[in-house]
């Protein structure tokens, strides 16, 4: 039986791979998108279906994503939208308060309320389900202070993960952490703007950053339901720069 994803920031980047990925393995996608606009490799493929959502807008996961979730059940959820916003502890408090929180919204609020609902539907049918959520190296060490909002935000985003495979997964409702490092993407480019490349490579053990299609291989793994008892568990790609 075909099974379905639900991936969120599906248009480029970590999301986009890991679409196209699942799309070769016979996974039916949906996948979602600020902008709406999904590249011609995703839309040709019958078994792809892109949804516009903004996930700053609370109305938008209402009316876009819980649908699918209440119609769909689908059995996997990738949380993978995501904002690397900047503010650092010099800023005036209007845009510190407004960098905390659009990317609290984003990258925390959001993806818990989208995987609330998947919890739910899945607990309501009795059937098992899959999480996955993106969050970032910056979660175990920190970022610079420009981007302790980013930072904070995955540290929360694996706490959440761990709390719903403390109480789910004896209900067959498991759920992992992917904590990349600097994976060469466009969120990339604004830090490289700011630090040069040289600052994102520099902690490396490889002297390059991530690609994105090694997270595409483990997220393809774990939707796979292969390693079910390590649930809770957060799964490093960062090229040796952080080691636990």
């Amino acid at each position: 039986m075909m099974k379905h994803v639900l991936i969120t920031g599906a248009s480029r980047g970590i999301g986009f791979e890991i679409a196209q990925l699942l799309l070769q393995n016979n996974f039916r996608v949906t996948g979602t998108s600020s902008k709406g606009i999904f590249s011609e490799d995703s839309n040709s493929s019958p078994k792809f279906e892109g949804l516009k959502v903004d996930q700053s807008v609370e109305r938008d996961l209402i009316s876009s994503i819980k649908p699918v979730i209440d119609e769909d059940s689908p059995d996997v959820l990738i949380n993978n939208a995501g904002i690397f916003r900047d503010a650092d502890f010099a800023s005036d408090d209007n845009h510190w308060l407004e960098v905390w929180d659009k990317t609290m919204m984003v990258n925390l609020k959001s993806s818990s309320l989208i995987t609330k609902w998947f919890i739910n539907k899945h607990v309501e049918n009795g059937s098992e389900g899959i999480i996955i959520n993106i969050a970032s190296r910056a979660a175990y060490r920190g970022d610079t202070q420009e981007y302790a909002a980013y930072a904070a935000s995955k540290g929360a985003m694996v706490a959440f993960t761990k709390s719903i495979a403390r109480d789910f997964s004896r209900m067959g409702i498991v759920a992992y952490s992917i904590a990349p490092g600097f994976v060469e993407t466009d969120m990339a480019k604004e830090s490289i703007s700011v630090y040069g490349e040289s600052h994102l490579t520099k902690d490396s053990a490889f002297d390059k950053m991530t690609q994105p299609d090694e997270i595409a291989r483990l997220c393809l793994f774990l939707a796979g339901g292969n390693v079910n008892h390590m649930s809770g568990s957060t799964f490093h790609i960062n090229g040796g720069s952080y080691m636990i």
